[in-house]
């Protein structure tokens, strides 16, 4: 063979070596391995995806959900731009996103923290148990009857023994749950945050039940000035330890199913009522069980009271929450008769 046949074979190679492998490369690309345009939508995309990034999913992962969610086309159109943006980091929980939408667009959306779907629900300091559930249920929309039914077992959650059901566990505050939460998981959140708060504070474990109680208490009688809460306290340790009653009207009402204002024109007759387990005007010591749901504040007031000599106390001044504190009974009926005056003096003051 010459050579110019020689160099004509070699090139006749080459040439059907690259149209074997760019047929390969088509084929790969018609397959979906490498990926091509035509793998991917355009635009935007339409109607509307709830899509959840779990807790530990990672890049492949989401992938491959977006493709069985029908919101991108193929797998490698969205992994494509993970693996040339790996600093991108999601968030689990659950996204608006829609259907057959580009990969780019999906990975904007995931991005954008305006379309993450959450539930909030805002829990106030003293709210009670029954009232608690109420909220949960209204803002986070899980019937009712299942935070009931969740509830009805305490021993289920990390509550004292002689807890009856969850009041005084479910911790006050703002709470974000993604969508498809259950009852159980909402209650365990709230009972969590107490616990870790009575930790927080240094409440001993074998201390819980009576703290919580007594946290329950100051939280519904202590008002707007934050250091009462510790003098409150101090006035029931000082009780609690010479023997005396705690006198609280508001466990009293709790137990006569008086919420509210209602508790300030509660009768004489129920005030002096022995059947009622709450009633620690007549009844000593602590009261069968929490009254409401307390802050971090009362728990630390209840566990760490102010020092002082003082025996009882009484609010002067429903609308500032100006509060006497006394030594004596003499002092206290003084102060008891400033409140009345106020009351007299303000008649629609409270309604």
């Amino acid at each position: 063979m010459n050579k110019s046949k020689k160099i004509f074979v070699v090139v006749g190679s080459f040439l059907a070596l690259f149209a074997l492998v760019g047929a390969v490369i088509g084929g790969l690309f018609a397959a979906g391995i490498l990926g091509s345009e035509q793998d991917d939508y355009a635009g935007s995309g339409q109607g509307e995806v709830l899509f959840t990034i779990s807790e530990g999913e990672y890049g492949d992962a989401i992938a491959s959900n977006l493709v069985e969610s029908g919101v991108t086309k193929s797998f490698d159109a969205f992994y494509s731009l993970l693996l040339e943006q790996p600093e991108i980091v999601f968030i689990p929980g659950v996204y608006k996103l829609k259907k057959e939408m580009s990969a780019q667009s999906a990975l904007d959306a995931l991005q954008d923290p305006a379309n993450r779907v959450e539930l909030k629900a805002t829990i106030p300091e003293g709210t009670t148990l029954k009232n608690v559930y109420k909220i949960l249920s209204e803002e986070l929309g899980i019937p009712l009857a299942d935070f009931e039914s969740a509830g009805a077992t305490p021993s289920n959650f990390n509550v004292p023994a002689e807890a009856s059901n969850l009041e005084g566990f479910l911790f006050p505050a703002t709470y974000t749950f993604s969508p498809g939460v259950t009852a159980d998981t909402v209650l365990h959140t709230l009972v969590d945050k107490a616990i870790a708060t009575l930790d927080e504070v240094g409440v001993p474990v074998e201390e819980r039940w009576d703290v919580i109680r007594l946290a329950s208490i100051i939280q519904r009688e202590s008002g707007p000035i934050e250091g009462d809460a510790y003098k409150v306290s101090r006035v029931f340790h000082n009780r609690l330890d010479i023997g005396e009653v705690l006198g609280s009207d508001v466990t009293t009402c709790y137990g006569a199913g008086l919420t509210g204002i209602a508790c300030l024109d509660i009768t004489q007759a129920a005030l002096d009522d022995t059947t009622n387990p709450y009633n620690t005007r007549v009844l000593p010591g602590l009261p069968i069980g929490p009254i409401s749901n307390p802050g971090a504040l009362a728990i630390d007031a209840a566990y760490r009271p102010a020092d002082g000599p003082w025996l009882f106390f009484v609010t002067v001044n429903l609308t500032t929450g100006e509060t006497v504190f006394s030594e004596t009974s003499a002092e206290h009926d003084a102060a008891v008769e400033q409140y009345l005056q106020w009351r007299r003096d303000n008649p629609n003051a409270v309604k």
